[in-house]
């Protein structure tokens, strides 16, 4: 019986430490996913901006467009104009077709300072869209290889807290049901403590005292003991003279 609740204590310690390493590899884990996310956000971020550029562009072009169609059209009402006077008979035919001559001329000279109002602005965009770009080129490529680093650890972690896991089951297997099930719940009742050495008196766990008469029974190790202050399972280690 004391060999049995000796390889408990035994046990004990050990699933103690499956369970520190599982709950850190947990939140290393949910720091991964949270990296992901952000890098992620970031890239989506940047997309938004790039889009916002390409409208921007896309819109000064169209309106380069339209512009230029408008100046054709006038153009074409100019040479109908020039055409039609040399063909009026009459002087106020001529004066009709003079004014209507000068105002598409006028009109064309103020599409064409737009235009090119528009032509530079257009230009501006399009070498602001193409730094844009490179930029986002850059970012996706910085992202991916950020990204292919958590996924590879991420990996190597996962394999790891899968094996810790079957630790603890084996380990969980080897003891008494019932002093498992307490093991899990003090582990939750203490952020994953639920061993913890006796040392002078005192639990490592809660720093709270241990009756003499306890700790006694503590140091023979024949039975097991818990903390009355924090439950924790309590085990006895030999200092080194």
């Amino acid at each position: 019986m004391e060999e049995k609740i000796k390889k408990d204590i035994q046990n004990l310690a050990k699933l103690q430490e499956a369970e520190h390493e599982i709950i850190r590899l947990d939140k290393v884990l949910v720091e991964f996913d949270k990296e992901k996310k952000k890098i992620g956000l970031e890239l989506v971020e940047f997309e938004a901006l790039l889009n916002k550029d390409k409208e921007a562009f896309e819109t000064v072009e169209r309106s380069c467009k339209e512009y230029e169609n408008e100046i054709q059209v006038v153009l074409d009402r100019i040479q109908k104009s020039n055409e039609h006077l040399r063909m009026v008979k009459t002087n106020k035919e001529y004066q009709a077709l003079k004014r209507e001559l000068d105002d598409n001329t006028k009109r064309k000279m103020s599409l064409e300072d737009e235009l090119f109002t528009e032509t530079e602005k257009k230009e501006e965009l399009e070498g602001k869209l193409q730094e844009t770009e490179n930029d986002f080129a850059q970012l996706v490529e910085k992202i991916n290889a950020e990204k292919m680093d958590i996924d590879k650890n991420s990996k190597d972690d996962l394999e790891a807290l899968g094996k810790l896991k079957s630790k603890k089951k084996r380990l969980g297997g080897a003891l008494d049901a019932t002093i498992f099930e307490q093991f899990k719940i003090i582990s939750k009742m203490n952020d994953g403590e639920a061993v913890a050495q006796g040392k002078n008196e005192v639990c490592m766990g809660c720093f709270m005292n241990i009756p003499p008469q306890l700790f006694i029974e503590i140091q023979r190790g024949d039975t097991l003991i818990k903390c009355p202050q924090c439950s924790r399972f309590l085990f006895f280690k030999e200092e080194a003279s």
